[in-house]
């Protein structure tokens, strides 16, 4: 696991303070998730969410943003195609989006 510092000293565990109790399970299955897909994954931990990219040149794959009752994905599989948006809720299951974040690492370079 790496972490990315563009200039920005913030920590996981600064950032976790900031998630809403209820949706803090969720967000940290996601976020285990995206460091389980290669050792070359990076965050950047960012004022209200966190990017996930894929080594150094930081092709970013995933936008992850806590919100009070769900946790906001945004996929990126390539810069020609737009972002897939989903909104997770608590109750929501893993699996397909797991596959979307999973074929978006493997596909971009």
């Amino acid at each position: 696991m790496e972490l990315a510092n563009f200039g920005n000293r913030r920590t996981y565990d600064d950032f976790k303070k900031q998630i809403p109790e209820n949706v803090l399970f969720l967000f940290e299955s996601i976020r285990d998730y995206c460091f389980s897909l290669g050792d070359n994954v990076v965050e950047d931990i960012r004022m209200h969410r966190i990017v996930f990219g894929k080594s150094m040149s930081f092709r970013w794959f995933a936008d992850v943003a806590p919100h009070p009752d769900s946790v906001v994905i945004k996929i990126q599989k390539s810069r020609k195609e737009p972002a897939n948006i989903l909104t997770l809720n608590l109750d929501d299951n893993l699996d397909d989006t797991k596959n979307l974040l999973k074929d978006a690492y493997e596909t971009i370079r």
